[in-house]
Protein backbone atom coordinates (compact mmCIF):
# COMPACT_ATOMS: atom_id res chain seq x y z
CA UNK A 1 0.00 0.00 0.00
CA UNK A 2 2.91 2.49 0.68
CA UNK A 3 6.64 1.43 0.28
CA UNK A 4 8.60 1.04 3.69
CA UNK A 5 10.80 3.86 2.63
CA UNK A 6 8.58 6.46 1.93
CA UNK A 7 6.83 5.98 4.68
CA UNK A 8 9.62 6.05 7.04
CA UNK A 9 10.45 9.36 5.43
CA UNK A 10 6.38 10.43 5.61
CA UNK A 11 7.17 9.33 9.74
CA UNK A 12 10.36 11.24 10.42
CA UNK A 13 9.01 14.63 8.79
CA UNK A 14 5.57 14.60 10.14
CA UNK A 15 7.75 13.99 13.46
CA UNK A 16 9.84 16.99 12.68
CA UNK A 17 6.88 19.08 11.77
CA UNK A 18 4.91 17.90 15.28
CA UNK A 19 8.54 19.56 17.51
CA UNK A 20 7.07 23.05 15.88
CA UNK A 21 3.43 22.40 17.24
CA UNK A 22 1.49 25.93 18.62
CA UNK A 23 -0.46 23.68 20.66
CA UNK A 24 -0.15 24.88 24.22
CA UNK A 25 -4.26 25.39 24.74
CA UNK A 26 -4.84 21.84 24.38
CA UNK A 27 -1.15 20.49 24.59
CA UNK A 28 -2.32 17.74 21.68
CA UNK A 29 0.62 18.78 19.29
CA UNK A 30 0.22 17.04 15.56
CA UNK A 31 2.75 16.41 12.86
CA UNK A 32 1.68 16.14 9.64
CA UNK A 33 3.56 15.10 5.77
CA UNK A 34 2.18 14.48 2.61
CA UNK A 35 4.44 13.14 -0.43
CA UNK A 36 3.58 14.93 -3.66
CA UNK A 37 3.60 12.51 -6.94
CA UNK A 38 7.16 13.81 -7.43
CA UNK A 39 8.55 12.34 -4.11
CA UNK A 40 9.05 15.55 -2.55
CA UNK A 41 7.59 15.88 1.09
CA UNK A 42 5.81 18.68 2.55
CA UNK A 43 5.36 19.17 6.22
CA UNK A 44 2.89 20.97 8.38
CA UNK A 45 1.85 21.20 11.93
CA UNK A 46 -1.32 22.33 14.05
CA UNK A 47 -1.68 25.82 15.00
CA UNK A 48 -3.79 27.11 17.93
CA UNK A 49 -5.26 29.96 19.00
CA UNK A 50 -7.29 31.54 21.31
CA UNK A 51 -10.63 30.90 19.43
CA UNK A 52 -10.02 27.32 18.62
CA UNK A 53 -12.43 27.93 15.76
CA UNK A 54 -8.92 29.44 13.86
CA UNK A 55 -7.01 26.73 14.90
CA UNK A 56 -5.58 24.68 12.12
CA UNK A 57 -4.57 21.31 11.91
CA UNK A 58 -1.43 19.91 10.64
CA UNK A 59 -2.77 17.55 7.75
CA UNK A 60 -4.47 21.00 6.38
CA UNK A 61 -1.23 22.86 6.65
CA UNK A 62 0.92 20.41 5.04
CA UNK A 63 -1.62 20.10 2.23
CA UNK A 64 -1.95 23.82 1.58
CA UNK A 65 2.01 24.77 1.92
CA UNK A 66 1.85 22.05 -0.76
CA UNK A 67 -0.98 23.37 -2.77
CA UNK A 68 0.78 26.85 -2.80
CA UNK A 69 3.65 25.49 -4.36
CA UNK A 70 1.25 24.55 -7.46
CA UNK A 71 1.60 20.76 -6.36
CA UNK A 72 -1.64 18.74 -7.66
CA UNK A 73 -0.93 15.30 -7.38
CA UNK A 74 0.00 13.40 -4.48
CA UNK A 75 1.03 9.83 -3.60
CA UNK A 76 0.69 9.38 0.97
CA UNK A 77 0.06 11.04 3.74
CA UNK A 78 1.62 10.54 7.79
CA UNK A 79 -0.07 12.08 10.90
CA UNK A 80 2.04 11.79 14.34
CA UNK A 81 0.52 12.31 17.58
CA UNK A 82 1.83 11.98 21.10
CA UNK A 83 -0.95 9.72 21.85
CA UNK A 84 -0.88 5.93 23.20
CA UNK A 85 -2.74 5.04 19.76
CA UNK A 86 -2.16 6.08 16.58
CA UNK A 87 -4.94 9.22 15.75
CA UNK A 88 -6.55 9.23 12.37
CA UNK A 89 -7.10 12.58 10.21
CA UNK A 90 -9.76 14.17 11.93
CA UNK A 91 -13.61 14.52 9.69
CA UNK A 92 -12.83 18.40 8.49
CA UNK A 93 -9.15 16.82 7.10
CA UNK A 94 -10.62 14.05 5.61
CA UNK A 95 -12.33 15.91 3.60
CA UNK A 96 -9.27 18.00 2.34
CA UNK A 97 -6.65 15.10 1.99
CA UNK A 98 -9.86 13.75 -0.20
CA UNK A 99 -10.84 16.30 -2.07
CA UNK A 100 -6.84 17.09 -3.07
CA UNK A 101 -5.30 14.21 -2.65
CA UNK A 102 -8.02 11.35 -3.81
CA UNK A 103 -8.11 7.73 -2.44
CA UNK A 104 -4.21 7.61 -0.85
CA UNK A 105 -2.49 5.95 2.43
CA UNK A 106 -2.65 7.49 5.09
CA UNK A 107 -0.03 6.17 8.35
CA UNK A 108 -1.01 7.05 11.56
CA UNK A 109 1.89 6.93 13.86
CA UNK A 110 2.89 8.16 17.95
CA UNK A 111 5.32 9.45 19.21
CA UNK A 112 5.79 5.80 20.69
CA UNK A 113 6.42 3.87 17.43
CA UNK A 114 3.16 2.66 17.40
CA UNK A 115 1.23 2.77 13.83
CA UNK A 116 -2.06 2.09 12.12
CA UNK A 117 -2.26 2.03 8.29
CA UNK A 118 -5.64 3.46 6.03
CA UNK A 119 -6.76 4.63 2.92
CA UNK A 120 -8.48 7.74 2.66
CA UNK A 121 -11.88 5.63 1.33
CA UNK A 122 -11.80 3.77 4.47
CA UNK A 123 -11.63 7.10 6.50
CA UNK A 124 -13.72 8.87 4.80
CA UNK A 125 -15.92 6.37 2.98
CA UNK A 126 -18.77 8.46 1.41
CA UNK A 127 -16.60 12.02 0.97
CA UNK A 128 -18.95 15.03 -0.12
CA UNK A 129 -18.06 15.43 -3.82
CA UNK A 130 -19.52 17.64 -6.52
Amino acid sequence: MIDREVEERLIAEAFRSRGNAVSKRSGFSVGAAIEAEDGTIYGGCNVENSTYGLTVCAERVAIWKALSEGVRRFRAVAVVTGADEPTPPCGACRQILWEFAGDVPVVSATAGGKRRLYRMSDLLPEPFEF
